[in-house]
């Protein structure tokens, strides 16, 4: 079974990565969802990883704020696309989070999207993308979305638009 995996550094990351989830449920992309911390159960995040793997894990959507160790921990210990959502937080309001999650060394890349709901929802799409790869179904389902995105921004134009 391949799945994406989303692990939150703590349950205060739950009411943004629930938006995560519920983008990888609308495009019926199975996911699990758990809370294990690079800093405070370094083993239970390592144990997770493995069997995560063993099952079918293709992807690993890693959520954590302040130092955001998170990312990188799953980075070290997996070859699988890991996806970085920095949270916002903490003394810098979530940019010490974003620097840390982007800033890795060469040969362990972490995909870092934006701050908040807006990159807890492309972390999904990232995953999904990923996934679409070998899964031509979902290529198919992402491609539809897109095109009903293009015609919302087109009939949301036409209500307000002048044109000369």
């Amino acid at each position: 079974m391949n799945f994406v995996s989303i692990i939150m550094g703590s349950k205060s990351d739950y009411d943004v990565m629930k938006s995560c989830a519920e983008t990888l449920e609308e495009f019926n992309v199975k996911y699990e969802l758990i809370i294990s911390s690079a800093h405070r159960s370094p083993e239970r995040t390592k144990k997770y990883i493995k069997e995560a793997e063993e099952k079918g894990a293709k992807v690993f959507i890693a959520a954590a704020g302040m130092a955001a160790h998170l990312a990188g921990a799953l980075a070290a210990t997996t070859t699988k696309p890991v996806i970085g959502v920095p949270m916002k937080g903490g003394a810098m309001d979530g940019m010490d989070a974003m620097l840390s999650t982007v800033q890795m060394p060469s040969g362990m890349p972490v995909a870092t999207v934006a701050l908040g709901k807006a990159g807890a929802v492309n972390a999904a799409f990232l995953a999904m993308q990923i996934l679409a790869i070998a899964d031509k179904e979902l290529a198919v389902k992402l491609k539809e979305d897109r095109i009903v995105k293009e015609k919302k921004v087109v009939n949301d134009s036409k209500e307000i638009e002048v044109i000369l």
